[in-house]
Protein backbone atom coordinates (compact mmCIF):
# COMPACT_ATOMS: atom_id res chain seq x y z
CA UNK A 1 0.00 0.00 0.00
CA UNK A 2 1.23 3.45 -0.66
CA UNK A 3 2.36 5.91 1.85
CA UNK A 4 2.14 9.81 1.32
CA UNK A 5 5.92 10.49 2.69
CA UNK A 6 5.69 14.05 1.41
CA UNK A 7 2.97 14.99 3.62
CA UNK A 8 5.56 16.35 5.82
CA UNK A 9 6.77 18.37 3.51
CA UNK A 10 3.13 20.14 3.18
CA UNK A 11 1.04 22.59 5.50
CA UNK A 12 -1.81 21.65 5.61
CA UNK A 13 -2.98 18.17 5.97
CA UNK A 14 -4.74 15.48 3.76
CA UNK A 15 -8.38 15.88 3.24
CA UNK A 16 -10.24 12.65 3.87
CA UNK A 17 -13.75 11.56 1.57
CA UNK A 18 -15.85 9.32 4.10
CA UNK A 19 -18.75 6.61 3.27
CA UNK A 20 -20.58 6.09 5.55
CA UNK A 21 -21.89 2.35 4.28
CA UNK A 22 -17.94 1.48 3.86
CA UNK A 23 -16.04 2.88 7.04
CA UNK A 24 -13.07 3.49 5.20
CA UNK A 25 -11.16 6.80 4.28
CA UNK A 26 -9.36 7.70 1.17
CA UNK A 27 -6.25 9.56 0.89
CA UNK A 28 -6.59 12.53 -1.74
CA UNK A 29 -3.85 14.46 -3.26
CA UNK A 30 -3.17 18.10 -3.37
CA UNK A 31 -5.44 18.34 -6.72
CA UNK A 32 -8.75 16.65 -4.72
CA UNK A 33 -7.91 13.32 -6.81
CA UNK A 34 -9.14 10.18 -5.29
CA UNK A 35 -7.12 6.62 -5.44
CA UNK A 36 -9.47 4.25 -5.55
CA UNK A 37 -8.25 1.01 -3.85
CA UNK A 38 -5.74 2.30 -1.87
CA UNK A 39 -5.88 2.56 1.83
CA UNK A 40 -4.48 5.49 3.85
CA UNK A 41 -3.15 4.59 6.55
CA UNK A 42 -2.45 7.81 9.26
CA UNK A 43 0.84 9.03 10.51
CA UNK A 44 0.79 11.33 13.46
CA UNK A 45 2.25 13.75 11.32
CA UNK A 46 2.45 16.49 14.21
CA UNK A 47 2.44 15.77 18.00
CA UNK A 48 0.30 18.85 18.71
CA UNK A 49 -1.88 17.80 16.29
CA UNK A 50 -4.85 16.31 18.85
CA UNK A 51 -7.58 16.80 16.02
CA UNK A 52 -5.92 14.29 13.81
CA UNK A 53 -5.02 11.52 16.19
CA UNK A 54 -8.51 11.70 17.20
CA UNK A 55 -9.59 10.81 13.67
CA UNK A 56 -7.06 8.22 13.20
CA UNK A 57 -8.03 6.33 16.21
CA UNK A 58 -11.62 6.46 14.79
CA UNK A 59 -10.54 4.93 11.77
CA UNK A 60 -8.76 2.29 13.31
CA UNK A 61 -11.77 1.53 15.20
CA UNK A 62 -13.96 1.53 12.14
CA UNK A 63 -11.85 -0.93 10.21
CA UNK A 64 -11.96 -3.23 13.51
CA UNK A 65 -16.11 -3.73 13.15
CA UNK A 66 -15.77 -3.86 9.55
CA UNK A 67 -13.28 -6.57 9.58
CA UNK A 68 -15.22 -8.52 12.10
CA UNK A 69 -18.96 -8.28 10.57
CA UNK A 70 -17.07 -9.68 7.55
CA UNK A 71 -15.67 -12.44 9.16
CA UNK A 72 -18.80 -13.42 10.63
CA UNK A 73 -20.97 -13.01 6.95
CA UNK A 74 -17.97 -15.61 5.89
CA UNK A 75 -18.84 -18.22 8.38
CA UNK A 76 -22.81 -17.93 7.67
CA UNK A 77 -21.11 -18.18 3.61
CA UNK A 78 -23.32 -15.63 2.66
CA UNK A 79 -21.23 -13.29 0.37
CA UNK A 80 -20.28 -9.64 1.49
CA UNK A 81 -20.09 -6.77 -1.10
CA UNK A 82 -18.20 -3.85 -0.44
CA UNK A 83 -17.96 -0.43 -1.77
CA UNK A 84 -18.11 0.90 -5.47
CA UNK A 85 -15.20 0.24 -7.97
CA UNK A 86 -13.56 -2.15 -5.39
CA UNK A 87 -12.76 -5.40 -5.80
CA UNK A 88 -15.50 -7.85 -4.60
CA UNK A 89 -14.16 -10.32 -1.45
CA UNK A 90 -16.31 -13.38 -1.32
CA UNK A 91 -15.53 -15.00 1.68
CA UNK A 92 -16.89 -19.28 2.08
CA UNK A 93 -16.95 -21.43 5.04
CA UNK A 94 -14.57 -23.55 3.08
CA UNK A 95 -12.44 -20.67 2.73
CA UNK A 96 -12.25 -18.98 5.59
CA UNK A 97 -11.24 -22.05 6.99
CA UNK A 98 -8.11 -22.78 4.93
CA UNK A 99 -7.31 -18.87 5.45
CA UNK A 100 -8.11 -17.77 1.71
CA UNK A 101 -9.54 -15.01 0.25
CA UNK A 102 -11.17 -15.07 -3.33
CA UNK A 103 -11.57 -12.08 -5.09
CA UNK A 104 -14.88 -11.37 -7.08
CA UNK A 105 -14.64 -9.98 -10.52
CA UNK A 106 -15.34 -5.90 -10.16
CA UNK A 107 -18.27 -5.13 -10.97
CA UNK A 108 -19.22 -2.64 -13.98
CA UNK A 109 -21.03 0.66 -13.78
CA UNK A 110 -23.72 -0.38 -16.03
CA UNK A 111 -23.90 -3.75 -13.99
CA UNK A 112 -25.12 -0.91 -11.13
CA UNK A 113 -26.99 0.72 -13.51
CA UNK A 114 -29.23 -1.83 -14.74
CA UNK A 115 -32.34 -2.50 -12.82
CA UNK A 116 -33.19 -5.41 -10.87
CA UNK A 117 -35.37 -7.92 -12.25
CA UNK A 118 -37.61 -10.03 -10.58
CA UNK A 119 -38.65 -13.53 -11.64
CA UNK A 120 -41.96 -14.32 -12.54
CA UNK A 121 -43.64 -17.62 -11.21
CA UNK A 122 -45.14 -18.94 -14.04
CA UNK A 123 -49.01 -19.36 -13.73
CA UNK A 124 -50.71 -22.11 -12.18
CA UNK A 125 -51.96 -25.05 -13.69
CA UNK A 126 -55.15 -25.62 -13.26
CA UNK A 127 -56.00 -28.90 -11.05
CA UNK A 128 -57.70 -31.21 -12.94
CA UNK A 129 -60.82 -32.50 -10.91
CA UNK A 130 -61.34 -36.29 -10.81
CA UNK A 131 -65.25 -36.74 -10.62
CA UNK A 132 -65.93 -39.29 -8.00
CA UNK A 133 -67.30 -42.19 -9.61
CA UNK A 134 -71.22 -42.36 -8.63
CA UNK A 135 -72.45 -45.36 -6.60
CA UNK A 136 -75.63 -47.10 -7.86
CA UNK A 137 -78.64 -46.50 -4.91
CA UNK A 138 -79.16 -48.58 -2.99
CA UNK A 139 -82.58 -50.06 -3.40
CA UNK A 140 -85.34 -49.22 -0.51
CA UNK A 141 -86.62 -52.04 1.42
CA UNK A 142 -90.18 -51.70 2.28
CA UNK A 143 -89.91 -50.68 5.44
CA UNK A 144 -87.82 -47.79 3.85
CA UNK A 145 -91.37 -46.41 2.93
CA UNK A 146 -93.41 -46.97 5.67
CA UNK A 147 -93.66 -43.42 7.22
CA UNK A 148 -94.71 -41.83 4.09
CA UNK A 149 -97.19 -44.88 3.63
CA UNK A 150 -98.48 -44.09 7.49
CA UNK A 151 -98.60 -39.85 6.76
CA UNK A 152 -100.92 -40.87 3.28
CA UNK A 153 -103.58 -43.15 5.37
CA UNK A 154 -103.36 -40.16 8.11
CA UNK A 155 -104.11 -37.83 5.59
CA UNK A 156 -106.80 -39.91 3.83
CA UNK A 157 -108.29 -40.83 6.64
CA UNK A 158 -108.29 -37.61 8.57
CA UNK A 159 -110.08 -36.55 5.15
CA UNK A 160 -112.70 -39.14 5.42
CA UNK A 161 -113.35 -38.47 8.28
CA UNK A 162 -114.40 -34.72 8.50
CA UNK A 163 -116.93 -35.31 5.13
CA UNK A 164 -117.68 -38.30 6.09
CA UNK A 165 -118.49 -38.39 10.44
CA UNK A 166 -121.24 -36.33 11.90
CA UNK A 167 -121.27 -32.98 12.76
CA UNK A 168 -122.48 -31.21 15.73
CA UNK A 169 -124.06 -27.61 16.11
CA UNK A 170 -122.81 -26.72 19.47
CA UNK A 171 -119.59 -27.87 21.22
CA UNK A 172 -120.53 -28.66 24.81
CA UNK A 173 -116.74 -28.17 25.69
CA UNK A 174 -116.12 -24.58 24.25
CA UNK A 175 -119.80 -23.81 24.96
CA UNK A 176 -120.53 -22.11 21.93
CA UNK A 177 -122.61 -23.01 18.54
CA UNK A 178 -120.62 -24.29 15.88
CA UNK A 179 -119.99 -22.83 12.10
CA UNK A 180 -122.61 -23.92 9.18
CA UNK A 181 -121.11 -25.36 5.90
CA UNK A 182 -121.37 -22.22 3.97
CA UNK A 183 -123.55 -21.47 0.77
CA UNK A 184 -122.13 -22.77 -2.42
CA UNK A 185 -123.77 -20.36 -4.43
CA UNK A 186 -121.80 -18.71 -7.71
CA UNK A 187 -121.98 -15.19 -6.01
CA UNK A 188 -120.72 -16.97 -2.76
CA UNK A 189 -117.31 -18.97 -4.39
CA UNK A 190 -116.93 -16.35 -6.94
CA UNK A 191 -116.31 -13.18 -4.60
CA UNK A 192 -114.86 -15.27 -1.68
CA UNK A 193 -116.94 -15.37 0.97
CA UNK A 194 -117.43 -19.17 0.81
CA UNK A 195 -113.47 -19.63 1.01
CA UNK A 196 -113.50 -17.88 4.41
CA UNK A 197 -116.58 -19.11 5.81
CA UNK A 198 -115.70 -22.25 4.99
CA UNK A 199 -112.20 -21.87 6.31
CA UNK A 200 -113.94 -21.39 9.94
CA UNK A 201 -116.43 -24.80 9.21
CA UNK A 202 -113.30 -26.36 8.25
CA UNK A 203 -111.47 -25.25 11.84
CA UNK A 204 -114.91 -25.99 13.63
CA UNK A 205 -115.38 -29.61 12.68
CA UNK A 206 -111.84 -31.20 12.08
CA UNK A 207 -111.91 -34.74 13.55
CA UNK A 208 -110.96 -34.81 17.31
CA UNK A 209 -110.53 -30.86 17.41
CA UNK A 210 -110.69 -30.85 21.08
CA UNK A 211 -107.65 -33.03 21.05
CA UNK A 212 -105.95 -30.62 19.34
CA UNK A 213 -107.43 -27.50 21.37
CA UNK A 214 -105.82 -29.33 24.49
CA UNK A 215 -102.60 -30.02 22.83
CA UNK A 216 -101.84 -26.43 21.55
CA UNK A 217 -102.95 -25.12 25.15
CA UNK A 218 -100.70 -27.17 27.09
CA UNK A 219 -97.73 -26.51 24.56
CA UNK A 220 -97.83 -23.10 24.82
CA UNK A 221 -97.73 -23.14 28.57
CA UNK A 222 -94.55 -25.28 28.32
CA UNK A 223 -93.24 -22.50 26.14
CA UNK A 224 -93.85 -19.81 28.81
CA UNK A 225 -97.02 -18.56 27.08
CA UNK A 226 -99.54 -18.48 30.39
CA UNK A 227 -102.82 -16.47 29.30
CA UNK A 228 -102.38 -17.12 25.48
CA UNK A 229 -105.82 -17.49 24.85
CA UNK A 230 -106.49 -14.54 27.41
CA UNK A 231 -106.69 -17.26 30.65
CA UNK A 232 -103.94 -17.74 33.01
CA UNK A 233 -103.36 -21.10 34.36
CA UNK A 234 -102.85 -20.51 38.05
CA UNK A 235 -102.49 -22.33 40.97
CA UNK A 236 -104.86 -24.60 42.61
CA UNK A 237 -106.53 -25.63 39.59
CA UNK A 238 -107.79 -21.71 39.07
CA UNK A 239 -108.42 -20.70 35.42
CA UNK A 240 -108.90 -16.55 35.67
CA UNK A 241 -109.21 -14.20 32.97
CA UNK A 242 -106.58 -11.76 31.83
CA UNK A 243 -107.30 -7.96 33.12
CA UNK A 244 -109.35 -6.17 30.48
CA UNK A 245 -107.48 -3.06 28.50
CA UNK A 246 -107.54 0.35 29.95
CA UNK A 247 -109.16 1.97 27.19
CA UNK A 248 -112.66 0.68 27.66
CA UNK A 249 -116.68 1.65 27.87
CA UNK A 250 -116.48 2.75 31.88
CA UNK A 251 -116.81 6.37 31.46
CA UNK A 252 -119.55 6.02 28.71
CA UNK A 253 -121.34 3.43 30.45
CA UNK A 254 -121.68 5.56 33.71
CA UNK A 255 -122.45 8.40 31.55
CA UNK A 256 -125.46 6.17 29.97
CA UNK A 257 -126.73 5.64 33.76
CA UNK A 258 -126.70 9.04 34.61
CA UNK A 259 -128.82 10.03 31.59
CA UNK A 260 -131.08 6.96 32.44
CA UNK A 261 -131.46 7.90 35.70
CA UNK A 262 -132.66 11.10 34.84
CA UNK A 263 -135.44 9.53 32.83
CA UNK A 264 -136.94 7.33 35.71
CA UNK A 265 -137.07 10.01 37.80
CA UNK A 266 -137.72 9.39 41.59
CA UNK A 267 -137.09 5.76 41.53
CA UNK A 268 -134.37 4.83 43.57
CA UNK A 269 -130.87 3.37 41.51
CA UNK A 270 -128.53 1.34 42.82
CA UNK A 271 -124.93 0.02 41.24
CA UNK A 272 -123.19 -3.18 42.22
CA UNK A 273 -120.45 -4.39 40.42
CA UNK A 274 -118.76 -7.37 41.23
CA UNK A 275 -114.81 -7.38 41.48
CA UNK A 276 -112.11 -9.71 38.89
CA UNK A 277 -111.67 -13.22 40.11
CA UNK A 278 -107.64 -11.56 39.40
CA UNK A 279 -108.27 -9.06 41.73
CA UNK A 280 -109.80 -11.01 44.90
CA UNK A 281 -107.93 -13.51 44.30
CA UNK A 282 -104.17 -12.15 43.54
CA UNK A 283 -102.57 -15.36 45.37
CA UNK A 284 -103.47 -17.55 42.80
CA UNK A 285 -102.18 -16.00 39.81
CA UNK A 286 -98.93 -16.41 38.19
CA UNK A 287 -95.58 -14.50 38.59
CA UNK A 288 -95.92 -12.95 35.55
CA UNK A 289 -99.05 -11.38 34.94
CA UNK A 290 -100.97 -8.11 34.22
CA UNK A 291 -102.21 -5.63 36.49
CA UNK A 292 -106.17 -5.66 37.54
CA UNK A 293 -107.64 -2.08 37.59
CA UNK A 294 -110.53 -2.48 39.93
CA UNK A 295 -109.28 -0.19 42.37
CA UNK A 296 -109.43 2.44 39.57
CA UNK A 297 -112.92 1.48 38.47
CA UNK A 298 -114.39 1.74 41.68
CA UNK A 299 -113.36 4.80 42.90
CA UNK A 300 -114.71 6.63 39.12
CA UNK A 301 -117.35 4.72 39.35
CA UNK A 302 -118.88 6.03 43.14
CA UNK A 303 -117.57 9.21 42.23
CA UNK A 304 -120.08 9.64 38.76
CA UNK A 305 -122.43 7.89 40.31
CA UNK A 306 -123.02 9.81 43.59
CA UNK A 307 -122.91 13.16 41.49
CA UNK A 308 -126.01 11.29 39.94
CA UNK A 309 -128.00 10.27 42.48
CA UNK A 310 -127.50 7.18 42.25
CA UNK A 311 -126.13 4.70 45.22
CA UNK A 312 -123.34 2.26 44.77
CA UNK A 313 -122.52 -0.44 46.97
CA UNK A 314 -118.84 -1.33 46.91
CA UNK A 315 -118.12 -4.78 47.60
CA UNK A 316 -114.20 -4.96 47.96
CA UNK A 317 -113.68 -4.78 51.55
CA UNK A 318 -116.10 -7.38 52.42
CA UNK A 319 -114.90 -9.73 49.71
CA UNK A 320 -111.30 -9.87 50.65
CA UNK A 321 -112.19 -10.25 54.12
CA UNK A 322 -114.10 -13.29 53.60
CA UNK A 323 -111.14 -14.76 50.99
CA UNK A 324 -108.86 -14.47 53.89
CA UNK A 325 -111.09 -15.81 55.94
CA UNK A 326 -111.05 -19.45 53.62
CA UNK A 327 -114.37 -18.47 51.94
CA UNK A 328 -114.44 -19.50 48.05
CA UNK A 329 -115.81 -16.77 46.40
CA UNK A 330 -115.24 -17.65 42.71
CA UNK A 331 -115.30 -20.48 40.62
CA UNK A 332 -111.91 -22.20 39.56
CA UNK A 333 -112.94 -22.78 35.80
CA UNK A 334 -115.49 -20.10 35.52
CA UNK A 335 -115.07 -16.49 35.38
CA UNK A 336 -118.50 -15.66 37.33
CA UNK A 337 -118.47 -16.23 41.68
CA UNK A 338 -119.89 -18.34 43.32
CA UNK A 339 -123.54 -18.86 45.38
CA UNK A 340 -121.25 -18.00 48.53
CA UNK A 341 -119.79 -14.68 46.80
CA UNK A 342 -123.19 -13.87 45.40
CA UNK A 343 -124.65 -14.74 48.84
CA UNK A 344 -121.73 -11.96 50.51
CA UNK A 345 -122.74 -9.30 48.13
CA UNK A 346 -126.48 -9.69 49.02
CA UNK A 347 -125.67 -9.24 52.65
CA UNK A 348 -123.94 -5.83 51.12
CA UNK A 349 -126.72 -5.00 49.09
CA UNK A 350 -129.15 -5.16 52.44
CA UNK A 351 -127.14 -3.13 54.22
CA UNK A 352 -126.97 -0.49 51.46
CA UNK A 353 -130.58 -0.39 50.68
CA UNK A 354 -131.67 -1.01 54.22
CA UNK A 355 -133.25 -4.41 54.35
CA UNK A 356 -132.82 -6.95 56.76
CA UNK A 357 -130.68 -10.57 54.73
CA UNK A 358 -132.09 -13.84 54.81
CA UNK A 359 -130.00 -15.53 57.37
CA UNK A 360 -127.83 -18.45 56.35
CA UNK A 361 -129.66 -20.89 58.57
CA UNK A 362 -132.85 -20.50 56.20
CA UNK A 363 -131.09 -22.20 53.02
CA UNK A 364 -130.41 -26.39 52.72
CA UNK A 365 -127.23 -26.22 50.36
CA UNK A 366 -127.16 -28.66 47.42
CA UNK A 367 -123.79 -29.50 45.83
CA UNK A 368 -123.06 -30.63 42.35
CA UNK A 369 -119.86 -31.78 40.90
CA UNK A 370 -118.52 -31.56 37.74
CA UNK A 371 -119.21 -27.88 36.57
CA UNK A 372 -116.62 -26.90 33.66
CA UNK A 373 -117.18 -23.07 33.39
CA UNK A 374 -116.04 -20.61 30.89
CA UNK A 375 -112.13 -20.01 31.76
CA UNK A 376 -112.48 -23.85 31.29
CA UNK A 377 -113.88 -24.00 27.70
CA UNK A 378 -111.93 -21.21 26.69
CA UNK A 379 -108.27 -22.00 27.63
CA UNK A 380 -108.00 -25.76 26.59
CA UNK A 381 -106.85 -26.79 29.53
CA UNK A 382 -108.81 -30.21 29.60
CA UNK A 383 -106.83 -31.46 32.63
CA UNK A 384 -107.92 -28.95 34.90
CA UNK A 385 -110.78 -31.08 37.76
CA UNK A 386 -114.11 -29.54 38.01
CA UNK A 387 -115.82 -27.24 39.89
CA UNK A 388 -118.83 -27.73 42.36
CA UNK A 389 -121.80 -25.91 42.33
CA UNK A 390 -123.65 -25.13 45.36
CA UNK A 391 -127.48 -24.40 45.00
CA UNK A 392 -128.95 -22.57 48.55
CA UNK A 393 -132.58 -23.64 48.52
CA UNK A 394 -134.70 -22.07 51.02
CA UNK A 395 -137.38 -25.35 51.67
CA UNK A 396 -140.39 -22.46 52.50
CA UNK A 397 -140.19 -21.49 48.67
CA UNK A 398 -142.28 -24.14 47.71
CA UNK A 399 -143.78 -24.57 44.03
CA UNK A 400 -147.30 -22.78 45.41
CA UNK A 401 -145.38 -19.83 46.13
CA UNK A 402 -142.69 -19.56 43.54
CA UNK A 403 -143.91 -18.37 40.12
CA UNK A 404 -140.50 -18.01 37.17
CA UNK A 405 -141.72 -16.88 33.61
CA UNK A 406 -138.92 -16.79 30.99
CA UNK A 407 -140.75 -14.05 28.30
CA UNK A 408 -139.75 -14.97 25.20
CA UNK A 409 -140.94 -17.09 21.89
CA UNK A 410 -142.87 -19.79 23.55
CA UNK A 411 -142.88 -18.56 27.16
CA UNK A 412 -141.15 -20.75 29.15
CA UNK A 413 -142.88 -21.35 33.03
CA UNK A 414 -141.20 -23.44 36.31
CA UNK A 415 -141.92 -23.15 39.98
CA UNK A 416 -138.39 -23.39 40.90
CA UNK A 417 -135.48 -21.27 40.14
CA UNK A 418 -133.26 -23.48 39.83
CA UNK A 419 -133.40 -25.63 36.47
CA UNK A 420 -132.03 -29.41 37.77
CA UNK A 421 -132.27 -30.63 34.15
CA UNK A 422 -128.65 -28.87 33.51
CA UNK A 423 -127.40 -30.75 36.16
CA UNK A 424 -126.53 -33.10 33.57
CA UNK A 425 -124.68 -30.69 31.29
CA UNK A 426 -120.72 -30.11 31.94
CA UNK A 427 -121.69 -25.90 32.28
CA UNK A 428 -124.00 -26.74 35.21
CA UNK A 429 -124.05 -22.74 35.59
CA UNK A 430 -127.67 -22.25 33.63
CA UNK A 431 -128.59 -24.49 36.77
CA UNK A 432 -130.03 -20.30 37.66
CA UNK A 433 -132.61 -19.26 36.44
CA UNK A 434 -132.15 -21.24 33.37
CA UNK A 435 -129.39 -19.37 32.47
CA UNK A 436 -129.18 -16.06 29.98
CA UNK A 437 -132.40 -14.59 28.91
CA UNK A 438 -133.66 -10.94 27.82
CA UNK A 439 -136.49 -10.55 30.33
CA UNK A 440 -137.04 -12.90 33.16
CA UNK A 441 -139.85 -12.49 36.21
CA UNK A 442 -139.77 -14.01 39.59
CA UNK A 443 -142.24 -13.98 41.86
CA UNK A 444 -142.75 -15.06 45.50
CA UNK A 445 -146.08 -14.96 47.24
CA UNK A 446 -143.68 -15.54 50.34
CA UNK A 447 -141.62 -12.07 50.23
CA UNK A 448 -142.85 -8.78 52.33
CA UNK A 449 -141.52 -6.17 49.91
CA UNK A 450 -142.54 -4.78 46.40
CA UNK A 451 -141.26 -5.65 42.99
CA UNK A 452 -137.44 -4.27 41.67
CA UNK A 453 -136.22 -4.38 38.41
CA UNK A 454 -132.03 -5.61 37.68
CA UNK A 455 -130.53 -4.68 35.09
CA UNK A 456 -127.82 -7.40 34.50
CA UNK A 457 -125.28 -9.66 32.93
CA UNK A 458 -124.56 -13.27 34.45
CA UNK A 459 -123.65 -12.40 37.18
CA UNK A 460 -127.23 -11.99 38.74
CA UNK A 461 -128.47 -15.51 38.19
CA UNK A 462 -127.28 -17.28 41.61
CA UNK A 463 -127.71 -13.43 42.92
CA UNK A 464 -131.17 -13.04 42.09
CA UNK A 465 -132.77 -16.25 44.11
CA UNK A 466 -131.51 -14.44 47.42
CA UNK A 467 -133.71 -11.28 46.21
CA UNK A 468 -136.77 -13.12 45.69
CA UNK A 469 -136.18 -13.43 49.89
CA UNK A 470 -137.07 -9.69 49.70
CA UNK A 471 -139.09 -8.48 46.90
CA UNK A 472 -142.39 -9.81 45.66
CA UNK A 473 -141.48 -10.01 41.90
CA UNK A 474 -137.88 -9.36 40.63
CA UNK A 475 -138.05 -8.76 37.09
CA UNK A 476 -134.24 -8.94 34.93
CA UNK A 477 -133.80 -7.78 32.07
CA UNK A 478 -130.47 -8.72 29.93
CA UNK A 479 -129.75 -5.63 27.83
CA UNK A 480 -128.08 -8.24 25.17
CA UNK A 481 -131.07 -9.67 24.86
CA UNK A 482 -133.63 -7.42 25.44
CA UNK A 483 -134.57 -5.01 22.43
CA UNK A 484 -137.12 -2.51 24.12
CA UNK A 485 -136.55 0.81 26.28
CA UNK A 486 -136.47 -0.56 29.31
CA UNK A 487 -137.26 3.36 30.66
CA UNK A 488 -141.06 2.44 29.65
CA UNK A 489 -141.14 -0.78 31.46
CA UNK A 490 -139.73 1.07 34.21
CA UNK A 491 -142.80 3.48 33.76
CA UNK A 492 -145.46 0.70 33.96
CA UNK A 493 -144.10 -1.37 35.93
CA UNK A 494 -143.42 0.99 38.62
CA UNK A 495 -140.50 -0.49 40.57
CA UNK A 496 -139.59 0.32 43.93
CA UNK A 497 -135.97 -0.14 43.37
CA UNK A 498 -133.54 -0.42 40.11
CA UNK A 499 -130.90 -2.15 40.74
CA UNK A 500 -127.80 -2.71 38.06
CA UNK A 501 -125.83 -5.49 38.84
CA UNK A 502 -122.59 -6.59 36.71
CA UNK A 503 -119.42 -8.01 36.54
CA UNK A 504 -116.96 -5.04 36.32
CA UNK A 505 -114.96 -6.81 33.47
CA UNK A 506 -118.13 -7.26 31.66
CA UNK A 507 -119.25 -3.39 32.44
CA UNK A 508 -116.79 -1.60 31.37
CA UNK A 509 -116.53 -3.21 28.05
CA UNK A 510 -120.86 -3.75 27.53
CA UNK A 511 -122.10 -2.22 24.03
CA UNK A 512 -125.36 -2.80 24.81
CA UNK A 513 -126.45 -0.33 27.83
CA UNK A 514 -127.17 2.50 25.54
CA UNK A 515 -130.81 0.39 24.33
CA UNK A 516 -131.91 1.84 28.44
CA UNK A 517 -134.06 3.94 26.60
Amino acid sequence: MKHYADNDKKKTPPRYSQKPSGGKRYASDSKGQRHAGERYEKKPQHDSGRRYADESAQNVSQAVSRIVSERKTATSGDPVRHRDNEPTRIYSAKSAAEGKKTAAPPRTDAADKKPAQSKKRAPKKPRTEVPATPTAPKPATPLGYAPAILFLVFIFAMAIWFFAGPKSDFSAMEKRYLSKFPDTSAESVFSGKFGSEFKQYFADHFPVRDLWVGISAYTSLAEGNNGVKGVYNCSDGYLINEPVPTENNLNKNLGILAEFKQTVGDVPMTVLFAPSTGYIAADKLPLVHNSYNDDAYFATASDTLKQSGIGFVDVREAFKNAYAGGSQLYYRTDHHWTTEGAYTAYEEYCKAVGLEAAARGKFNIEKYDGFYGTTYSTSGFWLTPPDTVEVWNNPDNTEDKISVSIYETPVKSSHSMFFYEHNDEADKYPIFLDGNHGWTEITNANAKGGTIVVIKDSFSHCFVPFLAENYKKVIMVDMRYYSQEVSQMVAYEKPEQILVLYGIDNFVTDTDLPNLW
